[in-house]
């Protein structure tokens, strides 16, 4: 692989998705080098990366925590900064290559926008960036020339599938494990705990991203990148349940033929491929053996015991700022559920009534989209205390 060493900035560093990222780079030290780090609150964790990978700035959000943070890294000429507007500045002015977006929920909205302007590749692994203002991101994209490159598995899948073909696919297949519930009881989903919901049978995620899955409205919120992210409509892209993971996407063309990508699931393999792309570069992830994988199953989403897809695909035939809404209701409930506040089957009631109290807007503005997403926030908020 012939390349110049690629600079990267990781908003995000100490989740689920930023962590592999710097592990992917510590593998590739040759390759990649950090410019960027920032974190909302985890100050320990910052604080250790940033002496291992020695970025030029960190950030951290939290401002009680910029005392600690900074006096942990002044010494070693690492320049630290706290708050989401120095986020967005650094982004813009710093020297990485590549940004990526691996914070959580709406907040990653603004600084991606940061980076897009700023002419960056983007690897997006915050989803809800694209189901809030998917039209506007991807509009700012072309205008700042700023590429796109899927970090979610199911859609590096589909990126992947795509690579080197000139026609435009007939259908997006998009797989889902199904979640730790595939096969509950629907009786059994009320009783659902907050421990239940985040042991994902196939990958390890923060709480956000994992509970999503329990619900589905992680492939919801999939379906509704997808649209984006591929310029496809949404009666051309399908969920499909596999719960083996082992087949992460799949692209169907007007032939008939249809390109899926398999690999073991592990997200350094997505993560890597946007950090190196176009190119491929060695990774330790097991290699499947066909001839021990046995059987590999499909089946259809059950939208009734999971309604969070049903309301995630309907929101975007609405259209406008009708997933923006949905969105933030759904982090709200999310919060809720994880605060052992509301039940696991009240999600989806929940978001379902917030939306239908925010005003409806065809073409919304990045204005607009903001004060969506705080009515979504409120509405829900409210519903739930009036639940309890």
């Amino acid at each position: 692989m012939e390349q110049r060493k690629r600079s990267v900035a990781i908003l995000g560093s100490t989740g689920s998705i930023g962590t592999q990222t710097l592990d992917v780079i510590s593998h590739n030290s040759d390759l990649f080098e950090v410019d960027l780090l920032t974190a909302n609150n985890n100050s320990t964790l910052l604080i250790e990366q940033a002496l291992k990978f020695k970025p030029n700035n960190v950030v951290i959000c939290n401002p009680s925590s910029y005392d600690e943070v900074n006096d942990a890294l002044t010494p070693h000429y690492i320049k630290v900064f706290q708050g989401m507007e120095s986020i967005c500045d650094l982004v813009q002015s710093s020297t990485a290559d590549i940004v990526v977006t691996a914070m959580v929920g709406f907040s990653g909205l603004q600084p991606t926008i940061s980076a897009i302007k700023a002419g960056k590749v983007i690897a997006l692994s915050n989803k809800e960036t694209l189901v809030a203002a998917g039209e506007i991101i991807m509009s700012l994209s072309a205008e700042y020339d700023s590429p796109i490159i899927p970090v979610d598995s199911e859609h590096s899948a589909i990126f992947q599938a795509l690579q080197g073909e000139r026609t435009r696919p007939e259908k997006l297949l998009l797989t889902a494990s199904g979640g730790p519930f595939l096969h509950t009881p629907m009786e059994e989903l009320y009783k659902v705990t907050r421990d239940e919901a985040l042991k994902h049978p196939r990958w390890k995620m923060g709480s956000k991203v994992t509970l999503d899955s329990a619900t589905l409205m992680n492939k919801g919120l999939e379906v509704i990148e997808a649209r984006w992210l591929f310029n496809m409509e949404p009666e051309c892209i399908e969920v499909v349940i596999h719960p083996q993971s082992i087949i992460h996407s799949m692209v169907q063309f007007e032939d008939g033929c249809v390109m899926a990508q398999l690999s073991s699931p592990d997200m350094r393999l997505p993560i890597q491929y946007a950090l190196s792309y176009p190119y491929r570069i060695p990774l330790d992830t097991p290699r499947i053996n066909f001839t021990e994988l046995g059987k590999l199953t499909f089946y259809e989403p059950d939208t009734e015991r999971f309604p969070c897809l049903a309301i995630a695909e309907e929101a975007l035939r609405s259209g406008g700022n009708a997933t923006c809404a949905m969105n933030g209701a759904n982090e709200i409930a999310v919060e809720a559920f994880l605060r052992e506040k509301i039940g696991f089957m009240e999600i989806p009631d929940i978001i379902s009534k917030a939306v239908a109290k925010v005003q409806f807007i065809a073409k919304p503005t990045l204005d607009d989209i903001y004060c969506t997403n705080f009515a979504a926030r409120e509405a829900a908020e409210q519903i739930i205390q009036n639940k309890h």
